[in-house]
């Protein structure tokens, strides 16, 4: 597994997963960011986050490509919110894209790596969420905003995104719950 070895400095396996993973974690970077040259930023330093940090991963939390994904992703919000652009998030869209992103039939074998069982599962919970309790959700923490953030962003009382996060977190408890023991 070439995110393995490049854990233990192989250049050689590092460049191998580049080669396979970057056409796949750009177009994510892209949807994100909407400007190539902005994605094209965000994936050089995903790609540095993932060569100092591929040594910390853990196969038993998520797959490979789910792992740089999110890396890739964090990157890119972390662009967003430095700009001052405004974020805005179509949940359902976003998650469409995400997963889409994520599993392509076209996939080369590295890309096909499939997401976790538990990140099926939280994606197929987070889409049972209300509307708006879903898109509270998402921007805590698919952007990785405050709630206050999150109030500015929605135009909600602070007090009731909080309200929101913490029956979509327990409604999402539930539904993970329900799902492992089926």
């Amino acid at each position: 597994m070439w995110l393995l070895a490049a854990g233990k400095r192989d250049a050689g396996a590092f460049r191998s997963l580049y080669d396979a993973t970057s056409p796949k974690l750009f177009g994510f970077a892209l949807r994100i960011l909407h400007k190539r040259e902005l994605a094209e930023e965000v994936l050089q330093e995903g790609y540095v986050a993932i060569w100092n940090n591929a040594a910390n991963y853990q196969s038993h939390l998520a797959a490979p490509m789910t792992w740089m994904a999110t890396i890739v992703r964090n990157k890119a919000f972390d662009h967003l919110r430095r700009s001052d652009t405004a974020v805005e998030i179509d949940a359902e869209q976003f998650d469409s894209e995400v997963m889409n992103a994520l599993q392509d039939p076209q996939a080369t074998p590295i890309e096909a790596l499939q997401m976790s069982g538990d990140a099926k599962a939280l994606a197929w919970c987070m889409s049972a969420l209300e509307g708006m309790h879903r898109q509270v959700l998402a921007l805590a923490y698919y952007h990785d905003l405050s709630h206050s953030e999150v109030a500015e962003q929605m135009k909600l009382p602070v007090g009731t995104v909080k309200t929101w996060i913490r029956r979509s977190l327990e409604k999402l408890r539930t539904c993970l719950a329900k799902r492992e023991q089926t």
